[in-house]
């Protein structure tokens, strides 16, 4: 089983999307994709220094842009050829490779949902446009950051992460968590960082997926009500908690939560592991999901695709291991797992087998010394079966309750009157 992957901000280095203006029509599609996001993409990618495309107005469509060229250019996902005034999902390749698995981080989530024909490319460019502008305003509304933390114990680093005020933005697996927050924050952390661990500032302009982006989500709601999503053709995993999303509208409802919301690559790959991945390609700007992929997938085949030059070893890759099956043996059960270690307390009014759960519903609580972490459903639900009991000690990644997901669920604009912000 394959899986397609595309990066997410801080991935860009200038000049990255010089070589693939080279191919065959690349040039133009990015141009029409340049007016659809509201940002001279060519430029950016070509020209633009590292200050520039840090710019998260700029960054973000530039990295989507990036990941569906490749994309096109293998043969994977949607023709983004295709009229870029077009409302609908695009048509798969008929001649093409189908991955099994498509996965992005961060906004690489808007490049997988097009591969995976959830919506098309050219309303993805529209979506990371309003995306890019809404957090880069709400980034310019305090001076916030981010920082990778590599190594250490992960329940200290968490710990550490906690106790300066910060977020664990991304917790990405093999021994790497980014803390976001203030830059005072972030500055308290360096002085003082977790036994073991070493310390690397990201270049982005903002703590993107914490409370700091909490503005951009009404943006991003309003801009994704008149984007017509269909379900998706093949698995595509969100950043929530790893599930295989099975409609177009959860996929909605989650791309625009995750804004404020921490990016859980670590459960991603997990997920790429349990439904059996072979081999794992990065769209570019690649290297970063590759590296971690390498760590955090054992025996998995991994390739960056950097530049055109990377095409005949993708092509092969894909012709190897992508086998057509649909993704009939993902789970159709989740796990929620403990995001901090200490002990559990059930909810006040807990719910047994067969109860039912709607989002944000209070599922219990994570202690630990100086305070507690709310554990709440990210979707309607009904309890399966709790794996632990109050007063059981957890680490962090333990799972606590089976839950099966509702099915028929409500249309993006109406689960958002109905249930308010995902968590």
């Amino acid at each position: 089983m394959l899986v397609i992957a595309a990066p997410g901000q801080g991935a860009q280095t200038p000049g990255f999307l010089a070589p693939w203006l080279e191919l065959p029509g690349v040039a133009e599609r990015i141009g029409r994709w340049s007016e659809l996001a509201g940002c001279d993409l060519i430029s950016g990618g070509t020209t633009g220094s590292a200050d520039e495309i840090r710019d998260t107005a700029v960054a973000q469509p530039l990295l989507v842009a990036a990941a569906l060229a490749a994309a096109g250019a293998l043969g994977i996902g949607p023709d983004p050829a295709a009229d870029p005034a077009a409302g609908q999902a695009g048509q798969p390749y008929p001649h093409g490779h189908h991955s099994e698995i498509a996965a992005g981080h961060s906004v690489g989530e808007l490049a997988a949902g097009a591969i995976a024909g959830v919506l098309s490319p050219a309303d993805a460019m529209r979506l990371v446009g309003v995306r890019g502008r809404a957090m880069a305003q709400a980034a310019a509304a305090r001076a916030t950051s981010m920082t990778a933390v590599l190594g250490g114990d992960e329940a200290k680093v968490l710990a550490a992460i906690e106790a300066c005020g910060l977020t664990p933005a991304n917790r990405n697996g093999s021994g790497q968590v980014v803390a976001a927050g203030t830059v005072a924050q972030l500055a308290a952390l360096a002085a003082d960082p977790p036994p073991r661990t070493r310390l690397i500032p990201l270049k982005v302009a903002g703590a993107f997926h914490t409370s700091h982006m909490a503005p951009a989500v009404a943006a991003l709601r309003e801009a994704a009500a008149a984007i017509a999503v269909s379900d998706p053709v093949m698995t595509v995993l969100s950043n929530a908690d790893g599930a295989a999303v099975r409609t177009g509208a959860d996929w909605m409802d989650r791309i625009c939560a995750q804004v404020s919301a921490p990016v859980r690559w670590d459960s991603c790959m997990a997920a790429m592991a349990g439904l059996g991945a072979t081999a794992f390609i990065e769209l570019p700007p690649a290297g970063t999901l590759a590296g971690l992929a390498k760590r955090g997938l054992p025996g998995v085949q991994t390739l960056a695709v950097k530049t055109p030059d990377d095409i005949g070893k993708a092509l092969a890759l894909l012709a190897e291991h992508a086998d057509g099956h649909s993704d009939q043996h993902a789970p159709d059960w989740r796990l929620l797992v403990a995001p901090l270690a200490g002990t559990f307390r059930s909810p006040d009014v807990p719910g047994g087998p067969g109860a039912r759960v709607g989002t944000g519903a209070d599922l219990g609580r994570v202690e630990m010394r100086g305070g507690s972490h709310l554990v709440a459903a990210a979707f309607p639900a009904t309890i399966i079966e709790w794996l632990v009991e109050d007063g059981d000690p957890v680490s962090v990644g333990q799972p606590l309750v089976r839950l099966q997901p509702a099915v028929g669920r409500a249309s993006t604009r109406d689960r958002h009157q109905q249930e308010g912000q995902l968590h």
